[in-house]
């Protein structure tokens, strides 16, 4: 099966002998990098989130209760065959990086994630009860009894 970068998709578990995974692979893990942050629980954090989201390519995840800001970027040395190169010279977090337990076979969802500034806005409303107002609906008027 074709993944849509011209590399061929095989299972992990069918790789040919003297084969790496990278040659089969799309360069998941060279296409983004994702920073820790700080659990967002003012306004002006969360101000700060809407400002990531009016940037190009950025949104914001929860895995367990860490929150990431995601920047969706590939690496500059990315070859068009999907491989590394600055290999010999690459960063030490790629040489500890491995095929081991990589995303290679990885479909993401995230239960929580923010990808624009206008769902940062509506979460903002939803968590932080502005000064003096109430989230809550008014209290509706009573139907008279008959």
């Amino acid at each position: 099966m074709a993944t849509g970068y011209g590399v061929e998709r095989i299972d992990r578990e069918n790789l040919p002998d003297g084969k790496v995974l990278c040659e089969y692979c799309t360069a998941k893990c060279c296409r983004y990098f994702a920073l820790p942050i700080e659990v967002p629980d003012t306004f002006k954090e969360l101000e700060y989130l809407r400002w990531f989201m009016l940037h190009d390519r950025a949104s914001v995840f929860k895995e367990d209760d860490d929150w990431y800001l995601l920047v969706h970027t590939a690496c500059k040395h990315l070859q068009e065959d999907n491989m590394c190169g600055i290999y010999d010279t690459r960063p030490e977090i790629c040489r500890e990086y491995t095929t081991k337990n990589c995303e290679y076979d990885e479909d993401w969802t995230y239960e929580f994630y923010l990808e624009t500034a206008e769902q940062v806005g509506e979460y903002t409303d939803a968590v932080i009860q502005p000064k003096g107002k109430s989230i809550r609906s008014r209290k509706p008027t009573l139907l008279p009894v008959l």
